[in-house]
């Protein structure tokens, strides 16, 4: 299965990237190229497929971390952030940029090969480093849902069809989608747009909404 799955790798010293290419050859990912920077990254990549980048914070060309989670994501790539856990404040602008996920640099090689098995197949990679960002940063403003738009939010971000979501709860599809709207508003206004299924996945499990995912078991932590 992992044979299939394109990886890139974006950082600036060249030991973290062999060892990384090599873990990641390992485990059977096609390790589509390597670079130093985002910019070389892009240049380099032309027009070949990439599922996910596992991209450093803290680059040496001196770029921004939420132009480079941007760019990474205009090439149709995931972002998974590889970097030294301590830094807050760039793991918590990574995130709000889009970032799928956050590895600190100390993990095993085992648990980042995980990481990027679970962020290529579009799932939200929730662990301690992503949790210890949003909680020490002030800024990061849980949407103020209602007690109805959190029950849309929890089944629609579950994997339910809106319709479906409407039965459960007893109210008409359009009232569902009124909600749905308004939920997609409130994130705007705190600076988190979710335009997608898989955003909204985000959102919640990040509010609390949806319980994260184990990234070692895969299972929902209690």
């Amino acid at each position: 299965m992992n044979i299939m799955v394109r990886v890139a790798i974006v950082d600036d010293h060249e030991s973290v990237r062999l060892g990384l290419k090599a873990a990641c050859q390992e485990a059977g990912y096609d390790v589509v190229l390597t670079a130093a920077t985002v910019d070389e990254f892009v240049a380099e990549l032309g027009d070949r497929e990439c599922e996910v980048v596992v991209l450093d914070l803290s680059l040496g060309d001196g770029s921004r971390v939420t132009d480079n989670v941007k760019r990474v994501q205009a090439t149709g790539a995931a972002v998974l952030v590889h970097s030294i856990a301590d830094r807050v404040a760039s793991v918590r602008e990574a995130l709000a940029a889009g970032a799928a996920g956050v590895i600190p640099k100390s993990s095993p090689t085992t648990t980042v090969m995980a990481a990027i098995a679970t962020v290529a197949s579009g799932d939200v990679l929730n662990n301690l480093e992503w949790a210890t960002a949003i909680d020490a940063d002030s800024d990061f403003a849980k949407a103020q849902l209602g007690r109805r738009e959190r029950d849309v939010l929890h089944l629609y971000a579950s994997g339910l069809p809106l319709k479906a979501v409407a039965a459960q709860l007893g109210i008409a599809n359009s009232t569902a989608r009124e909600y749905l709207d308004r939920i997609r508003v409130k994130y705007v206004e705190v600076g988190r747009p979710a335009p997608t299924k898989v955003d909204l996945l985000r959102r919640a499990v990040e509010d609390g909404i949806l319980p994260g995912l184990d990234p070692d078991t895969g299972n929902e932590r209690n």
